[in-house]
């Protein structure tokens, strides 16, 4: 049996909590320290561990084996190659950078040390995901992709929402999820970027946007656009819309409808997907009518965040090749990037 993989775990808002409890929940992981710059109340199943300040200091001291870093985007880059050149595999929660050269420096020191790095696509491990993405596929491409995450928050949320802002933008830091998503079904380049964006709120600072929409468009022809926004001020309307058309038909995620947009586990339990297929008979009318498959035993947040850090597990005791994964982190950001570029720019942006 092969000794347990020490981790050290940075970060411990709502994702580090949850992948700490998958360290914690798995014998493959053995937890040798928590870091956070403020004292937090740690859940039944991390009791017992202390509480450092201090990133860097916890690292030459602790010698983990793989790092967990889910600390506020801007520290990213810099936490992941310190890891890395400490001789540490890293799991690094999304999105990989702030700007695209951090993101592509830190693939760079992943290859160059021989290190494998995970980047916190959570989406990847989500069966009804895998399927949505699969049964798009089997239609073809050109695709039309219609895509949304809005958040009401409010109390503790949106403090989060507004500390996350500090840094980054909703459609940067939502948007990569489902741009990745987008870029998995398409296979093609992306050519063009669009973005627009609004801010709602005077709690923000005043270059910061809280509402963000991106349009691209990609070399096979297909487009895509995504909506993020955070606060109070947001609408519960059509608040999760995941939709991929094609000539031959259309996939959708479609909602409980009672499900609300502060509930995490909303954010990527499926209820039902739709597949409809657009064949016509000779009447005009559909040859077969829609599809209902019905997701039984879909995981919740926690259990998605178990199932991702047996993932990293795998990539390091098997070796695997994660190269194409690296690969897909860097472009979904360049275009989400991008958007944010249009956004401040007000013109569209080559890619």
């Amino acid at each position: 049996m092969p000794s347990p993989i020490k981790v050290l775990v940075a970060g411990l808002g709502n994702m580090g909590l949850s992948h700490a409890q998958s360290y914690a929940r798995n014998d493959g992981f053995e937890i040798v320290g928590l870091v956070n710059r403020s004292q937090v109340v740690l859940p039944d199943i991390l009791a017992g561990h202390a509480i450092r300040p201090n990133f860097e200091d916890a690292l030459a001291e602790l010698k983990p084996d793989l790092c967990s870093i889910n600390t506020y985007s801007d520290s990213h880059a810099a936490y992941a190659i310190k890891a890395m050149e400490a001789g540490c595999h890293v799991f690094l929660e999304k999105p990989l950078a702030t700007t695209v050269a951090d993101a592509e420096r830190v693939v760079a020191c992943a290859r160059a040390t021989g290190r494998k790095l995970v980047i916190g696509y959570i989406l990847r491990h989500h069966p009804s995901w895998m399927k949505l993405i699969e049964l798009a596929r089997e239609m073809g491409p050109p695709y039309v992709f219609r895509m949304n995450l809005n958040q009401q928050s409010s109390g503790k949320a949106w403090e989060t929402h507004k500390a996350l802002m500090q840094t980054t933008s909703p459609i940067v830091d939502c948007g990569v999820h489902y741009v990745d998503v987008m870029c998995q079904i398409t296979d093609a380049e992306p050519v063009s970027v669009r973005g627009m964006g609004v801010r709602l709120s005077d709690e923000i600072a005043a270059d910061m946007y809280n509402y963000g929409h991106l349009q691209v468009t990609f070399e096979d022809g297909s487009v895509g656009w995504y909506e993020a926004g955070w606060g109070p001020m947001m609408s519960e309307t059509a608040f999760f819309v995941k939709d991929i058309i094609t000539p031959k038909g259309c996939v959708s995620i479609v909602m409980d409808p009672n499900a609300k947009s502060d509930d995490i586990d909303t954010h990527t339990k499926t209820s039902v997907i739709r597949r409809h297929p657009a064949k016509t008979g000779p009447d005009g009318r559909f040859v077969s009518g829609d599809e209902l498959l019905q997701m039984a035993g879909e995981p919740g947040h926690q259990d998605l965040c178990d199932l991702e850090q047996a993932f990293v597990l795998r990539a390091i005791r098997e070796d695997l090749d994660l190269d194409r994964h690296m690969q897909d982190a860097v472009q979904s950001l360049r275009i989400c990037l991008a958007a944010d570029e249009s956004v401040r720019t007000g013109e569209q942006i080559a890619l």
